[in-house]
């Protein structure tokens, strides 16, 4: 008989979708407690779409929306190169608008918002295309800062910000020095530097959301390590620790994070503790029945977060790693899509 865990794994992307769009108690009284509209730019994205659906969910839950009140909207802005997202966030009661957000005409006509989340961005192939990766990083970061002066925003970032540091010492916290290692980090210190400098000139509260390694079970250092462990390719110790976060708990700190926002801005690593590869790896090989195969030696050091900060101001429940490790072996078994993009997490040199 399987194991609880694996039986409740997600049988298809719909029931994925679901699980992922859920909201806790904690989100709904976190927009429970702020006024107005929730816009989303850059929504089409791996993670945009499940906030934007959970958002509304979480809207509609409200004990506290007065009868006869209008509707809270939850709009979700990107140019939707599928056209099965958008069809779907309208579906689910989401107000979608299409727009690009590099072009500054394109952003000026977009709806006004009091509360804003920024998860447009670029890394995937990010050595290929640095012209379009700090284009879409910086540039557009600058069009969105200064179309929502006012607004409480929530700029999604990222751990690459920092450098490598011993994996003893338990990761970079939130005031440790940023030491980019390469162009997409660069390019995200960038965006970074753009929304603090234009919502301190326009007195807009700011909050700086670096995330680590958010999981899917389509995508996620989980399902790379899982998918080389099924397969019986080697699984690469070279970076021998990582922070995981399961994509549901990622979704529902991104909400509750716009009551985090403040000015001067505030920053918050996001993700969950630090696990060594090679545990992640035997897990998932017990689960299976399999034994992983290994190569290189563990690296000391690693692009590791110290979460203190988060576990004081937003503290949740997250899901447990053996579950995520049992849905990831059951979803890849049961041929279950991936998305094909591998979080490069081995690599040392900053390149994607």
């Amino acid at each position: 008989m399987p194991s609880p865990a694996l039986s409740s794994c997600p049988p298809d992307e719909p029931s994925l979708e679901a699980l992922l769009s859920a909201p806790d108690e904690e989100t709904v009284a976190a927009l429970a407690s702020l006024e107005g509209d929730i816009l989303i730019l850059g929504a089409g994205g791996k993670m945009g779409p499940t906030v934007a659906r959970m958002a509304r969910l979480a809207l509609d839950d409200s004990p506290t929306s007065p009868a006869g009140a209008p509707r809270r909207r939850v709009i979700a802005v990107s140019r939707f190169s599928s056209a099965a997202v958008a069809h779907e966030l309208d579906a689910h009661g989401v107000d979608v608008v299409r727009a690009n957000l590099d072009d500054p005409r394109e952003v000026a006509p977009l709806p006004d918002a009091p509360n804003v989340l920024w998860m447009a961005g670029q890394k995937f192939g990010t050595t290929g295309d640095p012209i379009g990766t700090w284009t879409q990083n910086v540039v557009a970061s600058v069009h969105a800062a200064e179309r929502y002066r006012g607004s409480r925003i929530v700029c999604f970032s990222t751990g690459n910000v920092y450098g490598r540091t011993p994996v003893a010492h338990g990761g970079s916290g939130e005031h440790d020095a940023l030491i980019p290692d390469g162009e997409y980090a660069a390019s995200c210190i960038g965006r970074e530097r753009v929304f603090q400098s234009i919502t301190a000139r326009t007195h807009s509260a700011l909050l700086l959301y670096r995330l680590f390694y958010a999981c899917d079970l389509r995508y996620g250092v989980v399902t790379d390590i899982a998918y080389k462990v099924l397969s019986g390719v080697p699984v690469s110790l070279a970076v021998g620790a990582v922070n995981v976060i399961w994509q549901g708990d990622a979704n529902r700190l991104a909400l509750r994070a716009l009551t985090c926002a403040s000015q001067p801005a505030s920053v918050l690593n996001v993700t969950g503790p630090i696990v060594p590869v090679r545990e992640i790896a035997e897990r998932i090989g017990r689960l299976a029945g399999m034994t992983p195969v290994f190569e290189g030696t563990e690296g000391d050091d690693a692009l590791l977060a110290n979460t203190s900060r988060l576990e004081r101001r937003l503290p949740f429940t997250s899901l447990p790693l053996d579950t995520l490790c049992a849905w990831t072996v059951q979803w890849i078994r049961q041929g279950g899509r991936l998305l094909n993009k591998p979080t490069s997490f081995e690599k040392r040199d900053g390149t994607y």
